[in-house]
């Protein structure tokens, strides 16, 4: 059975791969991918990431902070453009690359579930020679990363029910390195912007004191579908305000918190300040293996 883990996912490809058989012919542009394969492999390494896997000219590596992944994925792009083996006056050879950072099932070397999928979306969001990241990265940098940082704008995800904020990584700026926080001062960080994760099933809802509010319940077009006989259309919604998170109950059963540490809450048209962990319940008590029942961790601040 899988592990659970939040871990950094990068995919890095080679950009237009057809063209450089048709300019390169079979041999060379075989040669000249493995080449580009090789280089993102020792990038991810040096950074004390994992190779997950190669998939023709793409790699999907995984890494446990945001601070290395990207550390990797600048050092692939500067590698690429100054290898002397790689230049083509025929062909521009370039990469492309997306992260993403968030829970994933770890299971025979291998890592699944919708932050993958988010990661390898970022990659086709991104151009050749760009590295497209989302707000769960960014959030989770130093203030160091900020110049080298900026939003581009939002995208959709398969399996999430909330846009992404879409960023890209300025890897280019000169000496990028002297701009790069040490790893162990990064890792006894904690997250400069609060965040609400929120999970049900197989879902997760991402909000931060950036965000707009949202509406739950069992109606389709809420941004947290829950279904039950107890819930209402529209049972619940956050409020982002004051880098607080506030849950409104606007249904007929009300709703019940149980916090990780602190006792239980019910509301009904009242207000509740969510903060640590713990769980939600509408119409009913939520009960820990519950299908219907929604995680949700508030971090950061």
């Amino acid at each position: 059975m899988g592990k659970e883990q939040e871990l950094a996912i990068v995919f890095a490809d080679v950009v237009g791969s057809t063209k450089l058989y048709d300019s390169l012919g079979d041999q060379r542009a075989r040669e000249t991918v493995a080449l580009c394969i090789a280089r993102m492999r020792q990038a991810t390494e040096k950074h004390t990431g994992t190779v997950i896997k190669t998939m023709g000219d793409e790699v999907m590596a995984t890494f446990v902070d945001a601070h290395a992944a990207l550390s990797a994925a600048c050092e692939m792009q500067k590698n690429l453009t100054a290898d002397p083996e790689l230049q083509n006056d025929s062909v521009h050879i370039a990469i492309r690359i997306g992260c993403h950072f968030g829970s994933v099932t770890v299971e025979n070397n291998d890592v699944f579930g919708v932050a993958v999928h988010t990661a390898n979306r970022m990659t086709s969001q991104a151009k050749a020679d760009q590295i497209v990241t989302t707000r769960a990265m960014v959030d989770r940098l130093s203030s160091e990363w900020q110049p080298l940082i900026r939003q581009i704008g939002v995208a959709t995800v398969k399996g999430r029910m909330d846009e992404v904020e879409l960023f890209e990584v300025l890897w280019q700026t000169d000496d990028i390195t002297s701009l790069l926080p040490d790893l162990p001062a990064l890792r006894a960080q904690k997250p400069r912007v609060s965040r609400l994760i929120l999970r049900v099933q197989d879902h997760e809802l991402i909000l931060t004191e950036y965000s707009s509010s949202i509406v739950m319940g069992r109606a389709e077009d809420n941004a947290l579908v829950v279904r039950g006989n107890m819930i209402s259309r529209a049972h619940a919604r956050i409020e982002v305000t004051k880098s607080q998170f506030l849950l409104v109950d606007q249904s007929t059963n009300g709703t019940f918190v149980i916090p990780e540490e602190g006792t239980e809450q019910f509301i009904r048209r009242d207000t509740y300040v969510l903060s640590g962990r713990g769980l939600i319940g509408f119409g009913r008590v939520p009960e820990q293996y519950s299908s219907l029942a929604i995680r949700y961790s508030v971090e950061g601040g």
